[in-house]
């Protein structure tokens, strides 16, 4: 029973991951933008929120270091794509390289670094419960903060004038530009709290998820984070389920190598990615589902008067 405890709790924590950086490209879908520049930005923020909280000490300074490190680079991306009209594909693929090596060698310095001592979060009272308390109750407050944030979407999109503005852009800019809204300039400022949320995720990933800085950490999760938005058909109740199945995946490797199970190594590292490819191709049976849940506008460029 330990066992499986284990499993859920680090599904939850790898799941968390997933899910924050899903959830950021989700804003920028939603207006249209697709930024392929996730790994980057996170590569960047993990070493950004890693270096913030070795120089400080503080976990807060390192989080916003990353959310920043992130931003930045969606801010340019975003003057790119939406203010020069560049490819969108081509920038954000330009931008995850970027994100590698330039992280690579600004962690030069920081990879024997270690963080300070970290806490051991709980919630009162709950994590005593036996089984139930180690699985749900002792995880970092970033955790349960994901869940009310992905809730937080949903009625933010389905509630709220702004949400809908979103959303009407993502489904028709020229629309919503002849209705006088500043179609640019929201892209661009969704861009960059999308990219915050990927920086989130990244510096969740050094500070937290595992406390340490090495070159490429983050793994392919940036690429996994952009396969989950059209796995979940661009609802955000269904980025969080994707993603703890995903982390579920991720995590169940190093489970099945714990219980002496014989399964190749190598195999077990691919199932993360076996899993998204199969996911993928059997949503992509369906066009019609896809393209009636898809912003109709994304990946379109828009100019005014165009």
């Amino acid at each position: 029973m330990e066992t499986y405890v284990l499993l859920f709790a680090s599904t939850l924590n790898a799941g968390t991951v997933l899910a924050i950086a899903a959830l950021g490209l989700l804003i920028n879908e939603k207006v249209g933008i697709v930024n392929l520049g996730a790994e980057g930005m996170m590569l960047c923020a993990a070493i950004a929120g890693f270096a913030a909280v070795v120089n400080t000490g503080s976990d807060i300074a390192g989080f916003l270091a990353g959310m920043a490190a992130g931003a930045v680079l969606a801010g340019i991306f975003g003057l790119l794509v939406i203010y020069l009209n560049t490819n969108a594909y081509a920038t954000g693929l330009a931008l995850s390289l970027f994100g590698a090596g330039f992280s690579a060698f600004v962690g030069i310095n920081y990879v024997q670094a270690k963080l300070p001592q970290r806490k051991n979060y709980e919630v009162p009272w709950l994590s005593d419960i036996p089984w139930i308390g180690s699985a749900l109750f002792k995880h970092h407050p970033l955790v349960y903060a994901t869940i009310a944030f992905a809730i937080a979407l949903i009625w933010f999109f389905d509630r709220t004038r702004t949400g809908l503005v979103l959303r009407a852009i993502g489904e028709s800019p020229q629309s919503a530009h002849a209705l006088g809204y500043p179609v640019r300039r929201i892209r661009w400022i969704a861009v960059m709290v999308g990219g915050s949320l990927c920086g989130l995720s990244g510096a969740y990933i050094s500070m937290i998820y595992t406390p340490l800085w090495v070159e490429g950490m983050i793994a392919g999760k940036g690429w996994i984070a952009l396969a989950l938005t059209t796995f979940a058909t661009w609802r955000a109740a269904r980025i969080l389920l994707g993603a703890y199945l995903f982390g579920g995946f991720t995590m169940l490797q190093f489970h099945l190598q714990a219980t002496g199970i014989e399964v190749p190594s190598h195999f077990l590292s691919m199932l993360p990615y076996i899993a998204t490819i199969v996911v993928l191709a059997i949503i992509s049976r369906n066009p019609q589902w896809i393209r009636v849940n898809m912003p109709a506008s994304i990946g379109k460029p828009f100019f005014p008067g165009s």
